[in-house]
């Protein structure tokens, strides 16, 4: 049943009695005197495939960045796994397992796709700073096994063929699949994917689709998109929150939200009318 009560959570069967992974309560956060965003909540399982749709400067990114730390909320609650973000960075939430990537590609584009992996697997790195400065054994071993996970998860996209090829000298839809591998790299529990699809052809679109579900399946964690294309958003999406102008207004199902009216004049009439022409 659609909803506009923003405090309804949609919890998969699967993950019924399990605890949520990242839980959103009346979040909030103005900018000299502007709200942005306004008691905003949401519940994410830990298997999840979630979406957050609407229109451009509805706030979505701005979520993101509150979710992952970039800002600090100015009222308001996010636990992860149970647990009060409150006095984490940047830093601290990756470590604590959430993942993001951006709208705007920011790789490493003069690393090769190795080394970029590698950036991602510094939470899971164990030697001390005395063995990597003189190079003694304990480092060489990290080192050996680092790469060797790094190029276990290329595998899984089928890219380690390109791991010592420039990051920038990718295919644009590969560069994309790269910054999830790097993502995921660091261990997370929750990976956030702001316009995952932005800029892929329909084939590279369904191709991420499986992938986001292999992702899902393989390391079972949740997933968090922002995205426009509704047919990727349908498509995978178990639960969808709808924001518009900084507040949810909706939350439901696919078909939900695909039949509810105050969604359709928001946002999901227009999108839907520019997808079919």
């Amino acid at each position: 049943m659609t909803t506009h009560n923003p405090r309804v959570s949609l919890i998969p069967e699967r993950d019924i009695h399990k605890t949520p992974v990242m839980e959103c309560r009346e979040l909030g956060i103005d900018f000299g005197g502007l709200t942005a965003v306004d008691d905003f909540n949401i519940t994410v399982a830990p298997t999840e495939i979630a979406g957050l749709i609407g229109p451009n400067g509805a706030g979505k990114t701005t979520i993101f960045n509150l979710l992952t730390k970039v800002y600090k909320p100015s009222r308001g609650a996010m636990l992860l796994n149970g647990r009060n973000t409150k006095n984490m960075n940047t830093i601290k939430a990756n470590k604590a397992g959430i993942a993001r990537t951006f709208q705007n590609i920011r790789l490493f584009k003069e690393m090769t796709v190795l080394e970029n992996v590698l950036v991602g697997l510094h939470n899971e790195m164990d030697y001390r700073l005395f063995d990597a400065i003189f190079r003694l054994p304990g480092y060489w071993r990290a080192e050996t096994i680092s790469k060797n996970r790094a190029y276990e998860l290329l595998s899984i996209f089928n890219m380690q063929d390109d791991a010592k090829r420039k990051a920038g000298s990718l295919p644009y839809g590969s560069q994309r699949r790269l910054e999830i591998v790097r993502a995921l790299a660091t261990n997370p529990c929750i990976l956030l994917l702001d316009e995952p699809a932005a800029g892929m052809n329909p084939s590279e679109t369904g191709d991420l689709m499986e992938n986001i579900k292999k992702i899902r399946d393989l390391f079972q964690i949740a997933i968090l998109l922002i995205e426009h294309d509704m047919n990727l958003v349908m498509g995978i999406c178990e639960g969808i929150a709808v924001l518009n102008y900084g507040r949810l207004i909706a939350k439901g199902t696919p078909e939900d939200i695909q039949n509810d009216p105050v969604v359709i004049e928001a946002y999901l009439g227009k999108e839907l009318g520019n997808a079919d022409g």
